[in-house]
C-alpha cells in the first residue's frame, strides 16, 4: 500500500470551479490516491473524472456545521449517491454531541448511512476541537453503533484541525473496528506519518502532493 493510497485528495474551498475540481482529478489519479473529495456540486464532474481509475469520489454531507435535520442529511445523500458518489464524510449533529443526546447522535448517523447504501462508504467527522476526550469517544461508540465504516477529526473549517491526541482517543474508541480519518491542517509527510502513527487509517488533506515529498531525514 503506497502512501498516495491513503489519501483523499480534497478540494473543499467555496469558490472552487470545474477547472480546480478538473486539475484536483487529474492529480489524484496520476498519483494513484484513496479518492477526491469535493463539494457536491461537483460530483458528477468528478465521477466523469476518475471513472475507472480507481479513485474513489467522496464527498460531504451537511457539511461544514452538521445542523440540518437527519432527513435533509439523508436527501443530500441520496442526490449524491446519485450523481456519482461512492464515499461520502456526513457532520455528526454537534449540537446533541454537546448535549450528550447519544440516541439522536446514533440515529442521525443511522440515517446517513441507510440513505448511503452498502457499497457506500460513510464517514462521520467528529470536529474534535470542539469535544472533550468523553465526548469524542461516545461519539465514535454512535458512529460504530449506526453502521458507519470510518470516524474523521475535522471538518477544517472550525477552531482546530486533526491532532495526534485526538486521533489517538479515537483510535483507543474504535480499535481495528472503525476506519480513522485524520484531516484538517496536515500540511507535511512528517505531519502525515504522526497521524498514521496514532492510528489513521486516512488522511484528507488539500496538499496531497506536498505530504509525498520524501521526509527530510533527521
Amino acid at each position: 500500500m503506497t502512501r498516495a493510497s491513503l489519501i483523499d485528495h480534497t478540494l473543499l474551498a467555496p469558490t472552487a470551479g470545474r477547472k480546480a475540481v478538473t486539475a484536483l482529478c487529474r492529480e489524484a489519479v496520476d498519483l494513484g490516491m484513496a479518492s477526491v473529495c469535493v463539494n457536491p456540486v461537483h460530483v458528477p464532474l468528478a465521477a466523469e473524472l476518475v471513472a475507472g481509475s480507481g479513485v474513489a469520489v467522496c464527498t460531504v454531507i451537511d457539511f461544514p456545521f452538521g445542523a440540518s435535520s437527519t432527513r435533509s442529511k439523508a436527501e443530500q445523500t441520496r442526490i449524491a449517491v446519485d450523481d456519482g458518489a461512492t464515499e461520502v464524510d456526513m457532520v455528526v449533529p454537534l449540537g446533541a454531541v454537546k448535549e450528550h443526546d447519544w440516541d439522536r447522535v446514533e440515529q442521525d448517523v443511522r440515517g446517513v448511512v441507510e440513505a448511503a447504501g452498502a457499497d457506500v462508504t460513510v464517514k462521520v467527522i467528529l470536529e474534535t476541537c470542539l469535544l472533550d476526550d468523553e465526548e469524542i469517544t461516545r461519539a465514535c461508540d454512535c458512529t460504530q453503533a449506526a453502521g458507519a465504516d470510518f470516524v474523521k477529526t475535522s471538518t477544517g473549517y472550525s477552531t482546530g484541525g486533526a491532532t495526534v491526541h485526538a486521533v489517538e482517543v479515537m483510535h483507543r474508541a474504535v480499535g481495528g473496528s472503525l476506519g480513522i480519518k485524520a484531516s484538517g491542517g496536515i500540511h507535511s509527510p512528517e505531519e502525515m506519518s504522526a497521524m498514521l502513527a496514532a492510528g489513521a487509517t486516512r488522511i484528507g488533506a488539500s496538499a496531497g502532493r506536498a505530504l509525498l515529498a520524501q521526509e527530510e531525514q533527521a
